[in-house]
């Protein structure tokens, strides 16, 4: 059974670029009214929420309000804007996130030139961006379902996991463990599905050509053009879009022509986006292996510089 979204509203964080973007692009195109969280909007953006900024009876509108994710106030804040511009709230996207930056980074502590987390604060930015942020915008999230519903109608909270969130790696430890987080806190909320019709579901995608790779070198060295082949960020957020408005999800992206293997989509699904689709199980799983669009096959240059780090005399040393 399928399920438009158009007429209803949704907040994405981290819409300002990349998939969230992506994401709010094709709710806009499909009628949905969009609140577009971010620190700032890429010239991209600013063309989205220019060409959607006109307030009419019959079609979509997006509207940008200024957030920093990691400050809890301003994201009540967002909710709280998002009501007053549209009314009632139907899918939350908390998307924003970063790849273990060198500002924030497991091999580059506080202290350290590279790093922005003070030794004193007790916190890292990796922390706050990827795992708090969304929690906490998943609370607010279902407090708003929970006492703002006019309809049946079933409310949609969808994450951002990664294929990072099924295995190691060295090169971006607190990002691997956020994603492990975010996996785990979309199959606790599973039971929400059932009992109040808040489905929480979450894409895994695998490298995507967005400008957090692509506009970072240290993260580009891992990728060989050669071999190595890049998921979009419009092949993402068309299964994000599928997670909200079907429950059923094609194996193949992208093409209309074409029906592949289905799988169904309930409270706790995650799905893995590579060049294909496929649900991630939380027990005996296969892991996202080599399909195409999860791979970068020169990720030891980015090791070898860890080890190179770690073998320096000072490493880790607080000048505290």
């Amino acid at each position: 059974m399928a399920t438009s979204v158009k007429g209803k509203t949704a907040i994405v964080t981290g819409a300002g670029s990349g998939i969230n973007l992506s994401f709010a692009k094709l709710l806009l195109e499909n009628g949905c009214n969009v609140l577009i969280a971010d620190l700032a909007l890429r010239s991209e953006a600013q063309i989205v929420v220019d060409k959607y900024s006109a307030k009419s009876s019959d079609s979509a509108r997006a509207v940008f309000q200024k957030t920093d994710v990691t400050d809890w106030l301003q994201l009540e804040r967002m909710f709280k804007v998002a009501e007053q511009e549209f009314g009632e709230i139907d899918i939350v996207c908390p998307g924003a996130g970063v790849y273990e930056p060198h500002w924030s980074n497991f091999w580059r502590p506080p202290g350290t030139p590279e790093s922005r987390d003070s030794p004193s604060g007790s916190r890292y930015a990796l922390l706050d961006i990827n795992l708090t942020h969304p929690i906490r915008t998943t609370q607010l999230a279902i407090s708003h379902f929970l006492h703002h519903r006019t309809s049946k109608t079933r409310k949609h909270i969808v994450h951002i996991s990664s294929i990072a969130g099924q295995s190691p790696t060295l090169a971006a430890p607190i990002y691997v463990a956020t994603k492990h987080a975010i996996n785990g806190l979309v199959r606790s909320l599973a039971k929400l599905d059932a009992q109040f019709g808040i489905r929480v579901t979450a894409v895994a995608p695998g490298v995507i050509k967005t400008p957090l790779w692509t506009e970072h070198p240290e993260k580009l060295k891992m990728v060989n053009e050669a071999v190595d082949v890049w998921v979009t960020p419009e092949e993402v957020a068309e299964v994000m879009l599928a997670l909200v408005q079907q429950d059923e999800v094609s194996e193949i992206i992208g093409d209309k022509n074409r029906r592949g293997k289905m799988f169904p989509v309930e409270g706790g699904t995650i799905l893995e986006v590579s060049k294909t689709v496929r649900p991630v199980s939380a027990f005996n799983d296969p892991g996202p292996g080599g399909r195409a669009g999860n791979t970068v096959s020169d990720m030891k240059v980015v090791e070898d510089e860890i080890f190179e780090l770690l073998s320096q005399d000072d490493w880790g040393k607080s000048n505290l």
